[in-house]
């Protein structure tokens, strides 16, 4: 399962430099470190990044508009950068952010009439400073799961969900079971569904008899593929739209399969009256055509959602 060490040091130098790139992309976050549910890219340049706009014509929809509680004009958004579209980036001039998210953060808000403020902050951090009031709402590519929906509230806006990626020279070729994963090392972001997932499910390799897998997280995104380059790791598990757009920019790494996909969506306070508003807004944008816009733009239309709603149940497979 291991590259050879000649081949892993080929594979390190090939990347050391975009490795850099995205380390120093994540620095000009938070400065606490950002794993977000969107793996980050190592090659994500800015000249990589697709910066059409797709926003600033959007008409405020009276109907949608009404729905917000009296005196939500101004609300402030904490984003999470990844260094990788579809997700968050920032640009060449240090401070412009670029994603999805807020794409579709910023197309709400002109649904809505409202302003948003918005604020960097690493991925761990944003849905507990919800409940503080720190934030109004937060986007990072949150999937709704069952165990966030007791205390946060979600509008949904894409699908995406869970995948792997490993090295072209690995045997493995599909994950559909966890237990396949017994004995490796498996790298991932710090606070996210996925390392949630891995460390609920490892159990399965013990009470198989066999050795339970190791759980790498990292809060750093560009020290989640330098993992697996060097062998460190030996499988990335992170979100679906990111693994494609890393594997399609890397050498020596392939996509494996999806695993579980998950609806994803902006991120409140537990019982939140700004969430009907948002939904209404979401659903505008699907019907005027913008929705599709901002799925082409970022090249995730495999991911559109026919409607948003309000902290859905949990997707099964």
């Amino acid at each position: 399962m291991r590259t050879p060490l000649h081949a892993r040091k080929n594979l390190f130098a090939a990347f050391s430099l975009i490795t850099s790139a995205t380390l120093f992309l994540t620095a000009c976050g938070s400065g606490a470190g950002d794993s977000t549910g969107g793996t980050a890219n190592a090659a994500a340049q800015s000249d990589e990044i697709p910066t059409k706009d797709v926003v600033s014509a959007i008409k405020k929809d009276e109907a949608a508009a009404k729905l917000l509680p009296s005196g939500a004009r101004s609300l402030t958004l904490a984003v999470s950068v990844s260094g990788q579209p579809p997700g968050t980036s920032i640009l060449d001039d240090g401070k412009t952010l670029a994603g999805q998210d807020v794409d579709f953060a910023n197309a709400v808000a002109k649904v809505l009439g409202i302003k948003l403020t918005t604020e960097q902050a690493s991925f761990e951090a944003i849905l507990p400073a919800l409940d503080s009031g720190k934030y109004d709402l937060g986007v990072g590519n949150f999937g709704v799961t069952d165990e966030r929906r007791k205390t946060i509230d979600f509008v949904t806006y894409i699908n995406d969900g869970q995948g792997f990626a490993t090295r072209k020279d690995s045997d493995l070729s599909k994950v559909t079971d966890l237990r396949q994963l017994c004995g490796l090392n498996i790298a991932t972001g710090a606070g996210t569904t996925f390392e949630a997932t891995l460390e609920d499910s490892r159990h399965l390799c013990t009470d198989a008899g066999k050795k339970a897998y190791k759980v790498q997280t990292y809060s750093e995104q560009g020290a989640i593929w330098s993992s697996l380059q060097q062998g460190r790791s030996d499988v990335v598990m992170s979100t679906i739209n990111g693994l494609r757009y890393a594997v399609a920019r890397q050498e020596g790494v392939k996509f494996l399969n999806e695993f579980h996909r998950l609806d994803v969506g902006f991120a409140f306070k537990k019982g939140t009256k700004l969430a009907p508003a948002f939904r209404a807004a979401v659903n505008k944008l699907i019907a005027d055509g913008t929705y599709d816009r901002i799925l082409k733009k970022w090249g995730t239309t495999g991911s559109a959602l026919t409607t948003s709603r309000i902290s859905p149940p949990e997707l099964k497979n």
